[in-house]
């Protein structure tokens, strides 16, 4: 019998997550697991009760030309990792000491938001275009493991 280790278990977790996104440039999934278990899980998507961007005729971003990494404030969703950190707060879920699977590297809002969530392990199975995210994450003592190199 041949069974995935639990990284590889919770980053198809968060690949299926993925799947849920809304967003019209880059589909992302985040898990927040601590004691081998579930705790939040979040894709990038508009917040409840506003309309995506697709059904408001495209995304703005796309249609000003803003490069990958920039300009999030122009942005109508909220990301993976911030959804997943929303999500174990409003279920009263501490998630301080846990690990985040997300399928692309945080960028610096994120990053941030992890930090002082409290979480100590980052597993990403893409890069992104943010070195500040990186310099910040490193400052605070938290490495990006890359999920192909954990194999």
């Amino acid at each position: 019998m041949e069974r995935p280790n639990w990284d590889e278990y919770f980053m198809e977790m968060a690949e299926v997550t993925q799947k849920r996104s809304t967003c019209m440039r880059r589909q992302v999934g985040a898990i927040i697991v601590k004691d081998k278990r579930i705790m939040a899980t979040g894709y990038n998507g508009a917040p409840i009760g506003i309309m995506h961007c697709e059904e408001r005729g495209g995304c703005l971003r796309q249609k000003l030309n803003v490069p990958s990494g920039q300009r999030h404030e122009l942005c109508m969703a909220l990301h993976a990792e911030q959804n997943a950190i929303i999500q174990a707060a409003h279920l009263g879920q501490s998630i301080a000491g846990g690990t985040i699977y997300c399928t692309h590297q945080p960028c610096v809002i994120c990053a941030k938001m992890i930090i002082n969530a409290g979480l100590n392990r980052i597993i990403v199975k893409e890069g992104y275009p943010d070195e500040l995210s990186l310099q910040i994450l490193d400052e605070a003592g938290i490495k990006i493991e890359m999920f192909d190199e954990l194999k």
